[in-house]
């Protein structure tokens, strides 16, 4: 069974765990990290045989567009992930459809294709936000992975259906949420990122079997470039459960990324969104 692999595209400095510590207004003036380590990602991929989405924010793209056009090339989908990883509740909806077409504008225009696919900042369509996949919709995008239904301290929608859904009657939009698992009653998260990164890898391998042998779907994974780069500068003043989930195992996640790639058959979200959209809720 093919699942589908996915990177959020965005640096160091932009994660959701540091949005109260590092000032957007600063950016600029920090180390960008986020093309090389794109380019080590790429590089990963090639190796392994592998296609996948990148879910790339517009402030990426639009300073760094030949990145997009080498992740084309190398055969892989350019998804948005916003413009400023602002999470979609801090939005009203006029907001939000401005921050979608900014973002969608930057990186076609950079990457020369056709964007159709969406990825909330920190999965942050939620209960809060109702109006959110409507707007998708009407935006002519193809499919979300915009849900993480699980509960965690930071995000998630625990009431929503774990595999693919279609959240607006009458529309061609999926949600195709990630990956969670189930160990009796209790969903687990097992979509990749921090979970993939701080668990043994054990654990995934699990997952992801049991969401391909027992409920017959594909799983939908992801991480981030920053989780390959040990290097990084450390934000001394962000809060220690922070620190602890951003750059706790940096060391040991290409390594992980790899074994990923042998145990499993990998494409790019939008090859399975159809087959998903079949099987929707």
């Amino acid at each position: 069974m093919r699942n589908a692999l996915s990177v959020d595209v965005e640096d160091w400095f932009q994660v959701g765990a540091f949005e109260r510590t590092i000032d957007r207004a600063d950016w600029d003036g920090l180390a960008h990290r986020v093309e090389r380590n794109t380019d080590a990602v790429l590089d990963l991929f090639a190796q392994a045989g592998v296609s996948a989405t990148f879910f790339t924010l517009g402030w990426v793209a639009e300073r760094y567009p030949a990145l997009m056009r080498r992740i084309v090339d190398a055969g892989h989908e350019v998804a948005s992930h916003g413009y400023d990883h602002a999470r979609v509740f801090t939005f009203t909806p006029d907001q939000f459809r401005a921050d979608l077409r900014k973002a969608r504008g930057l990186l076609e225009d950079a990457s020369g294709q056709a964007v159709t696919g969406y990825r909330a900042p920190s999965f942050s369509i939620d209960p809060r936000t109702p109006w959110a996949h409507a707007i998708l919709a009407e935006e002519g995008y193809r499919y979300s992975s915009s849900v993480a239904p699980i509960r965690h301290d930071h995000y998630g929608w625990p009431d929503s259906p774990r595999f693919a859904w279609k959240p607006v009657k009458d529309a061609e939009l999926v949600e195709l949420p990630v990956t969670t698992a189930k160990w009796g009653k209790r969903t687990l998260a097992a979509g990749g990122g921090g979970f993939f990164r701080l668990l043994p890898y054990g654990f995934s391998r699990w997952a992801i079997r049991q969401v391909n042998e027992q409920a017959g779907r594909p799983a939908i994974i992801y991480f981030h470039p920053w989780e390959i780069d040990p290097g990084q500068p450390r934000v001394a003043g962000a809060p220690l459960r922070s620190r602890l989930r951003h750059y706790s195992n940096l060391s040991v996640m290409a390594d992980k990324l790899r074994r990923l790639t042998r145990d499993f058959a990998w494409t790019r979200v939008d090859a399975l969104a159809d087959e998903e959209a079949a099987c929707a809720a």
